[in-house]
């Protein structure tokens, strides 16, 4: 199946196909992988799946026992106990361990509008248990802010065409990385708390990838933030993790550095 991969930022409000908060806007929130291929079973052990009355609208990543890191326009309208979080399968349909929020946070500079900020966490009502399929990711150690033209990847749910359904399987694709020059370039929204990446037309991320990581040498360097829909030759827009490293620690219980940076 070909995957197109586009960036869609959403505004919350539901969305009665899929169970998000979605209202299309120039740069839509909820992205989606198109021209990707399917993840083998493992292969992304942070990755998850946000669910609403268990409908996937976004994806995040496994931080520690007990934290997710995600994008903040996914917790719009979200009181602290009604999401889901479904860890350790590749499928939406079947497999997964399940968590339920029980605290989320947004950040408190969240702009829907300049789509600045775009960051979030979700404290689960339990230790996720760790195992092959069930692993956290390490935050970057430093920013790279003017490092450039390299591969990371993206994994998400997100729809592969546009308009398109959520895939049931997960979806992974190597991104470029590009100059924050040229991505500013691209839209003034962007500054140095974003990351861009594009490939060619036909590959990015779309409806369903927001919240999203994007890995790079086993660290989480982004997330899945905005872009247009989708997969149409322009920058696919992250927040860049290493910008918010401070704010995650300050915002989760004050865990050792052990728990979120490799050794």
């Amino acid at each position: 199946m070909k995957l197109y991969n586009c960036i869609i930022i959403l505004s919350v409000i539901y969305s009665s196909q899929n169970g998000v908060h979605a209202q299309y806007t120039t740069g839509d929130v909820h992205p989606k992988i198109v021209g990707g291929s399917f993840a083998s079973p493992k292969e992304f052990p942070y990755q998850v799946s946000l669910r609403k009355r268990n409908k996937h609208f976004c994806g995040g990543s496994i931080l520690n026992h007990r934290w997710i890191l995600t994008a903040a326009h996914c917790l719009r309208g979200f009181s602290d106990s009604e999401i889901k979080v479904v860890a350790g399968t590749t499928k939406l349909d079947e497999g997964g361990d399940e968590y339920y929020s029980e605290r989320i946070i947004g950040h408190e500079d969240y702009d829907s509008r300049l789509i600045r900020h775009d960051i979030g966490l979700i404290r689960v009502d339990k230790d996720i248990v760790f195992s092959d399929s069930v692993q956290p990711i390490n935050l970057p150690t430093q920013g790279d802010f003017h490092k450039s033209d390299y591969y990371a990847v993206l994994s998400g749910w997100g729809t592969t065409s546009y308009p398109g359904r959520i895939p049931n399987d997960l979806q992974y694709i190597r991104l470029n990385v590009i100059d924050q020059s040229q991505c500013s370039e691209f839209s003034k929204r962007v500054t140095m708390s974003n990351i861009c990446t594009l490939n060619r037309e036909g590959e990015g991320s779309c409806h369903g990838d927001s919240g999203g990581p994007l890995v790079f040498n086993g660290s989480q360097i982004g997330v899945v933030s905005w872009g247009k829909p989708c997969a149409r030759g322009t920058p696919d827009v992250f927040t860049r993790v290493y910008s918010y490293v401070d704010w995650i620690k300050e915002h989760t219980d004050g865990i050792n550095d052990d728990d979120f940076f490799s050794s």
